[in-house]
């Protein structure tokens, strides 16, 4: 497949976005119940980042060299509805490209499109394969518009759903308006997601799972139980809940001001075997090696949660917030190395200059370690993303971030991307770090 189609920087994969973008789907706005559907998307995203400074580095640092790599990324949609309140989807996808420095080096990784597996030539994932069966509960009937993994019809307003198959834990729980999705919006991982979530996921970032979800006025109720990998940062799951993850999230709904808001409150545990870093010191210690969380691993329980706001201000801005904090002791699973998080940022859209479907971003986010872990690493631990093998300056790791997003047509979007890095991997040695991005999106 390299051979046939192989994109060389921003012009190819215009060209294959433009292709993608000029298929128009017919009675796009229908709101009758759909039988079946199909969608897709296109994502290219190429990050650069110019030399910093660092005194030394380590197996998982991020390369002080200027560097820069793409990810591009292509899905396809497709759902059925089986019967009433039953239905079906699947996601082939095909990936390509790598994250800066093979996605190590910063906790806070700077994008949420670059998966911790990549390669250079275009490869198949069948990344989503899921039944969703939904129960009306009464209340006003309420409108289901045509989209990505949703068949356009009709729900009434109080309603239970039951999702199960392969799907990514943050396609349900955790989700913000203005900050979850690295395809139109923020790029940072511990922006785009709570920092110190560690949620079920394979390297590319999902699980087998199934979930419940209650709504009733303006209350939410969701619960999830999903699949740990095999070993923690593994590109296997387990498939038997042998390892698991246990989510719940309450969602409440209000207006403030006549706007609109959401407010969240999640907490997870994770079962499985990890290991703690204070048992991989004292290893290391006795054996003059460096600490290793594999050698020490054993059946423990790692709980965490979150708190995540998004309040609409003015019809076109918007604010979110998130809180998160985790168990520091044990080893990060399987997102990453962040045992407490604060993001904070704000959304506008650009009708004051004419461009009312382009949008601007800003955001900022500081992200921090137990002290247990701070001691691992200070040791020279290794972990899923991070390890300079010393930390002698400790530093919470923060990043400011900003881009705009300007819509070409309907379904292509452009954007620039700036994020500022200040001790990446909480390393004041090193750093900080300018990333720039373009990416280039489309989806009918």
């Amino acid at each position: 497949m390299k051979n046939v189609w192989k994109p060389t920087g921003l012009a190819g994969a215009a060209l294959a976005s433009l292709c993608i973008a000029g298929a128009r789907a017919e009675d796009a706005e229908k709101t009758a119940p759909e039988t079946w559907s199909l969608h897709a998307q296109f994502t290219f995203v190429d990050q650069y980042h110019p030399a910093f400074r660092s005194p030394y580095r380590g197996a998982d640092s991020l390369d002080p060299g200027s560097r820069g790599n793409e990810t591009i990324d292509a899905t396809l949609f497709a759902g059925v509805r089986l019967w009433g309140g039953g239905e079906a989807y699947a996601n082939p996808e095909i990936d390509q490209g790598f994250g800066l420095s093979n996605t190590l080096g910063v906790a806070g990784f700077p994008s949420g499109e670059a998966y911790k597996v990549g390669k250079s030539a275009p490869y198949f994932r069948l990344q989503r394969l899921f039944f969703r069966q939904s129960f009306d509960l009464g209340g006003d009937a309420q409108t289901v518009d045509a989209g990505a993994n949703q068949l356009a019809g009709s729900h009434s307003a109080d309603n239970l759903v039951i999702t199960g198959g392969k799907i990514s834990v943050t396609d349900i729980f955790d989700t913000n308006a203005y900050a979850h999705d690295p395809k139109s919006d923020f790029l940072n991982w511990s922006l785009i997601d709570a920092g110190a979530f560690d949620y079920a996921a394979d390297a590319w970032g999902y699980s087998y799972g199934i979930t419940a979800e209650w709504t009733q006025g303006r209350w939410t109720l969701r619960t999830g139980l999903f699949d740990l990998s095999q070993v923690p940062n593994s590109t296997a799951l387990e498939t038997d809940f042998s390892q698991f993850e246990m989510v719940l999230e309450g969602e409440e709904r209000h207006t403030l001001l006549g706007a609109p808001g959401k407010l969240k409150l999640l907490g997870f545990l994770n079962r499985g075997r990890m290991g703690d870093y204070r048992d991989a010191v004292a290893l290391g210690q006795a054996t003059g090696r460096a600490p290793d969380t594999a050698l020490v691993r054993r059946y423990a329980s790692r709980p965490g949660g979150s708190v995540n706001l998004e309040q609409q201000i003015s019809d076109d801005l918007g604010l979110f917030a998130r809180a998160s904090l985790n168990d520091g002791s044990k080893e990060a699973y399987e997102f990453t190395e962040i045992n407490r998080s604060l993001a904070l940022g704000l959304s506008l859209k650009g009708s004051d200059w004419g461009r009312a479907h382009d949008t601007v971003g800003f955001a900022g986010v500081a992200n921090g370690l137990s002290d247990s872990a701070r001691r691992y690493f200070a040791a020279g631990g290794m972990g899923i993303l991070i390890g300079d093998g010393r930390l002698p300056h400790y530093g919470s790791e923060r990043i400011l971030e900003a881009y705009y997003n300007a819509a070409l047509t309907e379904g292509l979007g452009l954007s620039a991307d700036y994020q500022f890095i200040a001790d990446p991997a909480y390393n004041g040695d090193r750093g900080p770090v300018s990333v720039l991005a373009v990416r280039l999106h489309a989806q009918i």
